[in-house]
């Protein structure tokens, strides 16, 4: 592979990767949020209430986004080794 292929494979990896991320960090995203304005009309600043609500829908955005996320990594990884296979292109 040419330093240029390299570099492609590289950035495709990187769009995977925010590709993959994105749902449960939206899910993240949106939960601290959604509790952040709870928090500000109720005056309740208890730290902790932040933490299982947003661990509980992150993993269950993690359960429901796994067939998106493996189709995702399994194309990247079939297509980065046809890339190796076939000598670059």
């Amino acid at each position: 592979m040419t330093e240029a292929e390299l570099i492609d494979v590289a950035r495709e990896a990187v769009v995977v990767t925010l590709v993959v991320s994105a749902p449960s960090l939206l899910t993240a995203l949106a939960v601290g949020l959604l509790i952040s304005i709870f928090q500000t009309l109720t005056q309740i600043q208890e730290q902790t209430l932040t933490f299982v609500p947003k661990l509980m829908l992150v993993f269950a955005s993690l359960v429901l986004f796994l067939p998106f996320i493996l189709g995702q990594l399994t194309e990247f990884w079939k297509h980065t080794m046809d890339r190796v296979i076939s000598g670059g292109g």
